[in-house]
Parts: structure tokens; sequence; C-alpha cells
């Protein structure tokens, strides 16, 4: 991770990271901050830091009185320029653990380029400390190794997207950052036009039309490393602003997409991740439908089994109110074994019932498989032969505890779905060392919302129907599946794409599904059914999330460890100190009105 250094300048000629043995007898210069320093009797060492490493440098009076007088006064993160002879270290003191170790440099000459208050952390070892303060001192947190190490990786990891993109005959195109505001799902960053009053451009969610545009052009494999905008509530792993390795193909079906996508994230793996173990090879395609009633997700972690059942044949005439109401209503009852869960005390259950509700479900009900029997409060609603089928079915056995869900297809898989994660957790089923991809695809086209009852595009309007459910768009247009994909990591989701719609009527009509009125339609997507009149070719493309992509590669717990200067956790920047107030004139000019 350290890189390299290789042109001399009147500061430094050599970096902290590159001197051995070989280097013995030089003169040299460094440069860089003061790590930690130590009094020693007579002599005083110092180690100096940059991005490379660490070197030794050693301040001895009868070399130099009054460099060592210097040496005396310094304190961690005062910047040093120093010139003297590389030493190998006396016999038995070298440091393995540094690529420096065998060597220490005795100083001749000592600047200090900049004194340095105590900083409000320790730089020279990682410890548990104040988020806020992390992101406040971001310049100071940023010194840390094991944070420049991930923007050495970042860095390295683009690249290596670059050059194979390159090497396949994608161009990297640039698409603008101020465009229309077309709203399609998250809430966009508006940017008032000074010049036209009362209009605004919008920072946008992705490339998605300009990409498609470009297809248009000709342009048949683009790709760019785009920023990205979303103004929405922040979690771990999102960001108001983030980065997209966005890539669209002309004259090509979903398995040509996902398959230069599968090649490159396997060479990502090769060269950034070869101690980490590939589950399967190629990666496995689940369909959504499959994904959900297997796992419980649509961006599974198949690290490990535990898979959920469907035991609604069992007990829809079971005496239990519950399952029996849900499934006259048309939803399912599931259920999922947790090997070894019996010795969860009452309370991990009812940790386990208040996760359920927060994912929607009214409760959790459950089984657990002790010495004294089965152990239930829904035990006395069902009948010898109901539970002896679903201990059957299920496979349950001493020591285990089997939960249900009934709700709607969605909610209950979701609920078992969180539960799973959480006993994979308590069990530590998770490898760190494997790494496990797969597709999921064929998402349905649409969602409805369960409050208001209204449709929206599951991923975005320009998705192309499955081509055996075109029909279905005319009748039941909820039961259309579509051509999009997403490709996943360890229970995260990398990246999601889709086949996109080129033909002018069959985007009319998805609008049209959409509620998206002919006037709506022309004034928010005009220039795309234009577009489409001019011989607009089959295509398709993806999005990767870049800053998820090198946190699960890094190992880190959320993106802001791999992001220079994150956001916080309510979208603050803590450097800066934005969002900011602004001055009354640039606010008139902006043709703006604060209410307050």
């Amino acid at each position: 991770m350290n890189g390299h250094f290789n042109h001399k300048t009147m500061y430094r000629t050599h970096n902290c990271g590159e001197l051995t043995a070989q280097h013995k007898g030089q003169t040299i210069t460094l440069a860089g901050w003061v790590n930690r320093r130590r009094d020693h009797g007579g002599l005083i060492f110092i180690d100096l830091r940059d991005r490379y490493g660490l070197t030794q440098i050693v301040f001895d009076p009868e070399v130099n009185k009054e460099g060592w007088k210097a040496a005396e006064d310094v304190r961690p993160e005062y910047v040093l320029k120093v010139t003297g002879e590389v030493r190998l270290r006396p016999e038995g003191q070298s440091n393995s653990t540094l690529a420096t170790g065998e060597i220490e440099v005795y100083i001749s000459t000592v600047e200090v380029l900049n004194e340095a208050k105590t900083p409000p952390f320790e730089i020279d070892q990682e410890k548990a400390m104040n988020e806020e303060l992390r992101l406040k001192y971001r310049y100071l947190d940023l010194r840390h190794k094991r944070l420049q190490n991930n923007m050495i990786l970042r860095h390295r990891m683009v690249k290596a997207v670059r050059d194979f993109m390159d090497e396949h005959g994608f161009l990297e195109i640039e698409t603008p950052i101020l465009i229309k505001g077309t709203p399609e799902g998250s809430r966009e960053y508006l940017v008032p036009s000074r010049i036209y009053p009362g209009k605004f451009y919008v920072l946008p969610q992705s490339p998605q039309q300009l990409k498609q545009l470009l297809m248009i052009a000709g342009f048949d494999q683009y790709f760019q490393i785009a920023r990205c905008f979303r103004d929405e509530d922040q979690r771990g792993d999102r960001q108001p602003e983030f980065t997209q390795m966005d890539l669209e193909m002309s004259f090509v079906a979903e398995k040509d997409v996902m398959g230069i996508n599968e090649k490159l994230l396997m060479e990502l793996t090769q060269k950034f991740a070869p101690d980490k173990k590939l589950l399967t090879t190629p990666f496995p395609i689940l369909s959504w439908q499959e994904a959900m009633e297997r796992y419980g997700s649509d961006k599974p972690d198949i690290r490990f089994s535990m898979e959920i059942t469907d035991i609604g044949d069992i007990v829809k005439e079971s005496g239990f109110k519950v399952f029996t109401d849900t499934i006259a209503k048309g939803g399912v009852v599931k259920a999922l074994k947790v090997e070894g869960a019996a010795g969860f005390p009452r309370s991990e259950l009812d940790k386990l019932e208040e996760l359920a509700k927060t994912y929607g479900a009214k409760g959790l009900a459950y089984f657990v498989y002790n010495a004294a029997g089965i152990k239930s409060p829904i035990l006395k609603f069902l009948d010898e032969k109901t539970v002896t089928a679903i201990t059957e079915k299920t496979g349950a056995k001493l020591g285990d505890v089997v939960f249900f869900a009934a709700d709607d297809f969605v909610t209950a898989c979701n609920v078992l779905g969180q539960v799973r994660l959480y006993c994979a957790d308590k069990f530590e089923l998770r490898d760190p060392n494997v790494f496990a991809y797969l597709w999921v695809n064929e998402f349905p086209m649409f969602e409805k919302n369960k409050e208001t009852g209204e449709i929206s595009a599951m991923h975005h309007p320009f998705t192309r129907p499955m081509d055996e459910d075109r029909e279905l768009l005319d009748t039941e247009p909820e039961k259309a599946r579509s051509v999009a994909y997403d490709v996943i990591l360890n229970g995260n989701e990398l990246g999601g794409g889709s086949m996109r719609i080129h033909e002018h009527d069959l985007q009319k009509k998805i609008f049209g599904i959409l509620k998206i009125t002919p006037e709506q339609a022309e004034a928010r997507f005009g220039h795309m059914l234009e577009a489409f009149k001019y011989g607009a070719p089959p295509h398709g493309g993806i999005a990767w999330g870049v800053d998820r992509l090198v946190m699960l590669f890094a190992g880190e717990p959320n993106i802001r460890e791999v992001i220079a200067f994150p956001k916080d956790q309510k979208a603050k920047d803590l450097v800066l100190g934005a969002p900011s107030e602004m001055p009354e004139k640039e606010i008139k000019e902006a043709n703006i009105q604060i209410l307050n």
C-alpha cells in the first residue's frame, strides 16, 4: 500500500518508507511529520512519518549538537526536514514490522518547517474515538495509516476499473452535473439559476437519461466514474453525494452486461482481495422471487444456508386464526429454522420480535424445541398433526427454534430475512474471509405503496419488461417482471442495472401505467421520447456504488471510512461547516426568498 515516490525535490531525496540496508552510508534528505519522539540517554529518537511509511531518525549531540538541541523542543506532528547518514541499526535492534526496520538515519541538519498544536486525538495509534471529533478534524484523522491505506486502495481500484474498461473498448464520457429536474424517486438537490429567475437546475441522482442518450448517439460502450447526489436521510452506507461506476452498452442482452461486470469484479477480487475465498464461480443467478422465498432478501447473503420454508399448505386450515386469515386474504405463512437457537434467553426472543415489528410484522411467533418438548405461545391453537407436519417440513430438531411470519409475501419474507441475518451474526456464520457474489434478476416491474395503493417503478421508468410478460402490462401490470439485475456481495447490493426500453410507444405505455400523463411525460421526459424517434438501439447498463465496493474490499463497517471528506449522519460537512448561511446579496442574486 506504500505506493511510489520516484522524484527528488528540494525537501527530500527519499520517502519515509523506502530506505533499506542497501542505502547504508548514503547521505539522504527526508521530510515528514513527527510520529513519535523518545529520549534515550544522550540520544533522541524520532519516528518520521509520511504516507509511505516511517523512518527512525537519530539525533546525536556528537554528530550535530545544534540539531540535537532543536530536537529537544520537537513534539508530535511537527513538520521536519532532515538530512543525515543512513546506518544499519545495532545488532538485535532491527524492527521486522517496518519496511525501514533495518536502518536508522543519523541527522546532521534539521529544519522545523512547521510547529503543531497537540492534536485532539492520537495520530501514532488507532483508538476508538468520537465520530464527530474525527469528522471535524478529518485532515488529522486521514493521517492514520488505516485511512491512508483506504484512500490508496480506492485510488488503485478505480484506476484498475478505468484500465479494464479501456482495454475492453469502453469510452469514459463525462456527463453534466447541472441538469434538468425529472423527479424519479429520491429528492434532488436544487440549484437556482441566477440568469433565469424562478428556474432551477438539479444535481444528478445518476447519469441515467444522459447515458441512454449517448447510446442513441452511437457511443455503444460508455462508462464513467460519476458523481451523484441524493437529498435523503442518511445511513451508514449512504451519503448525500456518492460515486458510481456507471456503464451502458448497445446491441447487447442481459447476459452480455452481466458477463462484462462479472469479469471485471473477478479481476478486482484477484488483484485487491487475493486472500478471500470465492464461494462459487461463475456467480450464481437467482430470480427476485427465488431470492425472497429462500433468503427473505433481494440482496441475500449466501455465505450460510438457513433458508426459509413456506408452510402455507400446512396451516391454511389450522386452528390458528392469524395463519388462516392471512392465507384467506392472499398472504403467506413462512417459517425459518435456526439451528441451536433454543438456548436463546427470553430477552433475545423479545429482541427478535421487536426487530420483526420494525420491518412491518405484527409479532413473531416461534417454536422452541427443547428437552421438555416444544415450547410456544401459539402451540395451543395448533393440533398435533399440524405441529408434526411443520416440524417435518422445516427439519427442526432438539435445540432448534422455528420462527414464523404471516403477512403479505414481501413483508413476511423481509421479516424472516432480517431474523436470519440477526441469528447468523449471533452464531458468527458470516465468514469475513469469504466473498459470495451472486446476481438477482427478474425483479417486478412495479411495486405498490401499501398505504396509498399507488404504483411506482421498482427500479426506474426506463426499465424494460420481460418479453413474456408484455401482455400483462395491459391486464395485470403488477405481475409483470423486468429485465433488471443486481449484483450482490455478502448481502450488500454492489450495483443495479437493467435492459432499457428503446421503443417510443412502449416507453409511453409505461409512463401511462405509472399515472404520468402525456403532458407530464412531455414536460419531464420529452427529450427522451423525442430521441427514441431517431433510431434508438437496444441497450442496457448498470451502475455500481464505488464507495460501497471499496468499503467491502477494505473490510470497513461503513462508507465514511473510504471517503476522504464524508458528511456525518445528518448530512453535515463538519470540516468546512456546510451547509451554511449565505450573504443576503448572493441569496437575492440567485432569486431566492427564504421563508422562516
